[in-house]
Formats: C-alpha cells, sequence, structure tokens
C-alpha cells in the first residue's frame, strides 16, 4: 500500500515510518512539520512530506490509499493544542481521506476514549478529544481501525500483545515499538477493519493477536 503516516516525527510515528519502509508490502509517505526533519525520514526510506496539521495539507493526501494517524500535541501543550491537533487535526485528515477518495485509515487511539469523562481529570480533555475523532472516523464510511493502547513505554518491543475490544489488565502498558507494529499490521489484516480494540503487552504474536479479534 501508499501510506501516508500523519505526526510521522513523532516518537511512536517514527517508529511506523521505520517499520513500513522495512516491509515490501507497502510506500511510504512521511509528513513532517519542519524542515529539518525530513532528512531522518529519507534516511529511513520515507519520502518526506512538509505540512502542518493546523494549516492546509490536502496535497499530502496525493498519491496515498492508506493513513495511519499517530500525531498528538505532547503532554506539554495545553487544552488549546491537544484540541487542534488531537480532535480537529485528526477530523481534518479524515475528512481530506474521504476526499481524495483514499479508503484505509488507521487511528491510533488511546485506551479510555471511549468513556473520557471516567478517566483521571488532568487527562479528560485529551480523552475527550480522541473520543470525538474516533467518533468521526466511524462516521465517515472509510475502512477504518481505532487502536487504543495502554500507557506507553519506550523500551524494545516484544512483539507480544493483549488485543481485545477491553483488555483484561487495563494498568497494563505497552511498549511504542509494539503499537508501531500493530498500526502498520492492521493495514492488511482484514479482522481489524471497522473495528475498535485496545492492547497492552501480552503473550500472543501481534499477526495472531490481530487474527484472533
Amino acid at each position: 500500500m501508499h501510506v501516508l503516516v500523519i505526526g510521522a516525527a513523532g516518537t511512536t510515528g517514527r517508529l511506523v515510518v521505520q517499520s513500513l519502509a522495512e516491509n515490501i508490502q507497502h510506500h511510504v509517505k512521511a509528513m513532517v512539520r519542519k524542515t529539518d526533519q525530513m532528512a531522518d525520514m529519507e534516511q529511513l526510506g520515507a519520502r518526506p512530506v512538509l505540512a502542518d496539521l493546523e494549516q492546509d495539507f490536502s496535497y499530502a493526501m496525493n498519491d496515498v490509499n492508506a493513513v495511519i494517524f499517530a500525531a498528538g500535541s505532547g503532554s506539554a501543550t495545553g487544552p488549546h493544542k491537544t484540541t487542534a491537533v488531537d480532535r480537529d487535526g485528526a477530523i481534518k485528515a479524515i475528512d481530506l481521506a474521504v476526499s481524495h477518495g483514499i479508503e484505509r485509515f488507521v487511528m491510533l487511539s488511546s485506551m479510555g476514549a471511549d468513556r473520557p469523562d471516567a478517566g483521571p481529570e488532568a487527562l479528560q480533555h485529551y480523552l475527550r478529544a480522541k473520543h470525538e475523532a474516533d467518533a468521526h472516523l466511524m462516521m465517515s464510511g472509510l475502512t477504518y481501525t481505532i487502536v487504543r493502547p495502554g500507557a506507553l513505554s519506550n523500551e524494545a518491543g516484544s512483539g507480544k500483545i493483549e488485543a481485545a475490544p477491553q483488555v483484561a489488565n487495563r494498568m497494563e502498558s505497552i511498549t511504542r515499538a509494539d503499537v508501531a507494529e500493530v498500526l502498520v499490521q492492521s493495514l492488511l489484516a482484514p479482522q481489524t477493519e471497522g473495528r475498535i480494540f485496545e492492547i497492552v503487552e501480552g503473550t500472543v504474536p501481534i499477526a495472531e493477536a490481530l487474527k484472533a479479534l
């Protein structure tokens, strides 16, 4: 597939780009906000495109047939930026995918986005933004997959996860590397189409866990 990664320069997004570039089934276009990030994307094997979620980025959607949305405002920003990126930026990306005839859309969401008001008070605005973006994707008509990981860690991936509409232990974490691999493998996993599921570290290889959904 020809895949646009939105949020390619982020910690998880970069791992998504790397995984896609190493897979002969995919060609990857990496959307970044800064010119000094473009060389890094090229070294990973991606075709960089300079664009900003808060501006017009419709041209980034050209010549792709799938989108992985891995962008996030980050914990250091305030509520306004969370709204602009995690909700409004995602909704714009979904609408542009529809208008460009792109059918496949994989969304990196967050555990707790199903019930944002039940989450920790400090996270409720973020979870609400994710919830609204997810809801927009579900109503878009796109062939979607919404992945909701638990708390993220930066350790090496194990390649083994638990995946379910609601996992048994929602306090468990998962590595960013494994999250990235789930996003990439979901592109070609029919069982993930039209599905929302949570993931945490587990004992089942990623491909098997996705097939069992």
